[in-house]
């Protein structure tokens, strides 16, 4: 069934990566929204939509509609997915879902009055590395995860100069927030935090966790690194097992292998050795490493009603409240 939707938003993150991908899922554009008539009007000449509006509310109000999606700033996020959500509709929304835990947790109500699904827009458990690691970690081989080691840095960009860091913790953080407990687990207990700023904008922090499941973990995140480098890297390590992403796209898995370099029948170990994955750019597939498709396939199937595990709002909430339990020990 094709799936009519509104969409709020017509800013280059909305272009680039997630409009493209509602086709791909059988997700018509049936309106469109944005304050900037010129961005709206760019969009509805690429997809063919005929109406346009500047108010999300009308938006919303446009007979016919499925659904809404929405990636704009964390104050509309809240109000235009409470509004859709109250005439009935189910909701796609970027992350963050609201500016602060509070309103999140008010679209989390609005959700459960209306019985309709939101689904926030946490990619990262869809990047092709993220995603291997997860099914790793859940095929029943790996065994306990005992810890987790994290890096997410930015460039200051966006915030040198400004002391003020909302923006960086709502748009960058918020991931780790949602993605680290994810593959812990569990919640984030027992966080503390150490950071270094050698100049206005420009920050890092270390942030260490327990899990109630017991698994312990340090977040590294900051505003301290060229966006035109690699910026992630993940570590998970288990018993005599250890899962490496890095930069979403190299996976290793490191088992227990024995010491080769004196034993001349050596050879590799399908069972014990290291087993690895890089992607193949040169292959004429259509890559989704950022994992924005897979997202929105499963996005499309739970606004038609169907069962899919997706990052949702309650997800979200949960990620808005350790966000401001970290924030809350780097302000201080």
């Amino acid at each position: 069934m094709t799936l009519n939707i509104g969409w709020i938003g017509c800013g280059r993150h909305a272009r680039q990566m997630l409009l493209p991908q509602l086709g791909r899922n059988d997700i018509r554009i049936a309106a469109i929204c944005d304050r900037d008539a010129e961005a709206a009007g760019r969009v509805a000449r690429e997809y063919g939509v005929a109406d346009q509006y500047s108010d999300a509310a009308d938006l919303v109000a446009h007979p016919g509609l499925d659904a809404v999606g929405m990636a704009v700033g964390p104050e509309l996020h809240r109000a235009a997915a409470i509004a859709a959500l109250e005439r009935g509709l189910p909701v796609f929304m970027e992350k963050p879902p609201a500016a602060d835990a509070a309103g999140a947790r008010a679209v989390a109500e609005a959700s459960r009055q209306a019985g309709k699904p939101v689904v926030v827009g946490f990619m990262k458990r869809y990047s092709t590395g993220n995603r291997i690691a997860r099914n790793v970690l859940d095929g029943g081989t790996f065994g306990p995860v005992l810890g987790i080691s994290g890096t997410y840095m930015t460039a200051p960009t966006y915030f040198e100069g400004e002391p003020d860091y909302t923006g960086f913790y709502l748009h960058h953080c918020v991931h780790y927030m949602d993605l680290i407990p994810w593959f812990a687990g569990g919640d984030l207990d027992d966080m503390s935090v150490r950071k270094v700023s050698p100049a206005p904008g420009k920050m890092m922090f270390h942030l260490g966790f327990t899990a109630p499941n017991g698994v312990i973990g340090t977040i590294v995140m900051g505003t301290t690194q060229s966006r035109g480098t690699p910026m992630e890297e993940l570590r998970i390590m288990g018993d005599h097992q250890r899962l490496e992403v890095d930069n979403i796209i190299d996976v290793a898995l490191y088992r227990d292998p024995p010491f080769k370099a004196d034993d001349p029948a050596a050879t590799l170990d399908p069972v014990a050795d290291t087993l690895s994955w890089r992607p193949n750019f040169t292959a004429a597939a259509n890559e989704d490493h950022k994992g924005y498709n897979a997202l929105i396939a499963d996005a499309a199937a739970v606004l038609r009603g169907e069962t899919r595990d997706v990052p949702d709002i309650e997800d979200g909430v949960r990620a808005m409240e350790r966000l401001e339990r970290m924030i809350a020990l780097i302000e201080t």
